[in-house]
């Protein structure tokens, strides 16, 4: 039978500060423990694999159905690109650059000279907020509202019936290759919204990534003509470097449909989901109860996923950094990430304990493929885990 492994990172759930979350003002962050405090938090499946015996989660189970671990995140960051990029096997020794007092005017003039059209804002902002402060100037202007966040992004939005959806992908090309050397930021980010004052954004989002700079093990796993499926983001996160397949989603809902339907295909190699509603929709908005809830209904397609599993199958949860709704800050947190490892030749209740990178699940993955993981890093756990 083929071997496949499926990774869904839960954008966002970490689950405890890091030591040195006091670099990054991020002490005291805990967003897994935050919201399974809430009343709608409701996680029975994830509970039994294993999620609350993770070190220093607290109210784990007596039998466990899968193994877990804490993953203490290695690079110097605490943004989906960095994150992912170390899942995969990429650890980034310096922070992508940010902007608290926005970009650079050399920038911006460059960016309108290529673009054609001024900017307005040029500064940290909430998405939600800036469309509602700018976005009838924009409308009246056609000028693009350009605005950042604590994270390294550089952000452009347009009402859609302003700047058409390509359009705007186009001008965010045009920033990608502005923005490289010093002022290479993990993303580029188009985020298009619609209607009328206070306007919505729409689901037209796309990410304009940094190609990473040396092999993933998506890039290993390719090469030894294994699937590299993509669900959600992951295409944009990783440039569509080494993805042989990608499937656009616009929830975390669709995102798990799209998994399961993938699950019931015949094919070799990784399956790679990432859930961002969790993210961008709830932990950002600082959204503690739609958190909750987007984890309740995770854990019911979880249940579906689990009983549509193969024999060779095995199942990798995860996340990418922390997203605290309980914090003033809206912004990404540095947290450790909790890892639960489930299949059927998997062990139940091997506890990992606290790992020194998120980068050991490349390396158990590539380990279980039988491929050379090369000059990627981590350290694989598969023989601590595997029947």
């Amino acid at each position: 039978m083929s071997k496949r492994v499926f990774i869904i990172v839960l954008d966002s759930c970490g689950c405890g500060e890091m030591p040195d979350a006091y670099k990054w003002h991020d002490e005291g962050s805990n967003t897994l423990g935050v919201i399974r405090k809430n009343k709608s938090f409701n996680c029975p499946n994830l509970i039994d694999m294993g999620l609350f015996n993770i070190e220093t989660v607290g109210g784990g189970i007596d039998k466990p159905t899968g193994s877990f671990a804490r993953l203490k995140e290695e690079s110097m960051g605490k943004d989906t690109t960095i994150g992912h990029w170390e899942i995969a096997g990429l650890v980034s020794e310096k922070p992508f650059p940010t902007y608290p007092n926005g970009f650079p005017k050399d920038i911006i003039e460059q960016f309108e000279n290529k673009t054609g059209r001024k900017t307005l804002c040029n500064k940290p902002y909430s998405g939600t907020e800036v469309i509602k402060d700018y976005g009838e100037e924009h409308i009246k202007s056609g000028a693009l509202i350009v605005y950042t966040s604590a994270d390294s992004v550089f952000q452009i939005a347009a009402h859609e019936d302003v700047v058409p959806v390509q359009e705007l992908y186009r001008y965010c090309e045009i920033a990608r290759e502005i923005l490289q050397g010093e002022h290479a930021v993990g993303r580029v980010i188009a985020r298009p919204f619609n209607g009328n004052y206070p306007f919505t954004r729409t689901a037209n989002r796309h990410d304009f990534s940094l190609v990473p700079p040396k092999n993933t093990m998506l890039d290993l796993l390719k090469e030894e003509g294994l699937a590299t499926i993509s669900v959600g983001k992951i295409y944009d996160i990783f440039a569509g470097k080494s993805v042989s397949e990608s499937n656009r989603t616009s929830s975390n809902h669709e995102g798990m449909e799209v998994a399961i339907n993938i699950q019931k295909r015949d094919f070799e190699g990784l399956c790679f989901v990432n859930l961002v509603d969790f993210d961008m929709k709830y932990g950002h908005r600082n959204d503690i109860d739609g958190y909750a809830l987007a984890m309740t209904d995770f854990d019911v397609q979880l249940k579906e996923f689990e009983r549509g599993m193969k024999d060779d199958d095995i199942l990798i949860i995860t996340a990418d950094h922390g997203c605290d709704p309980a914090t003033p800050s809206t912004d990404h947190s540095r947290e450790y990430v909790p890892m639960l490892i489930y299949g059927k030749h998997i062990k139940s209740g091997v506890d990992l304990k606290t790992r020194n990178t998120f980068a050991d699940i490349s390396a158990t993955i590539l380990d279980y493929f039988g491929v050379d993981k090369k000059d990627t890093k981590g350290t694989s756990f598969l023989k601590e885990v595997l029947i």
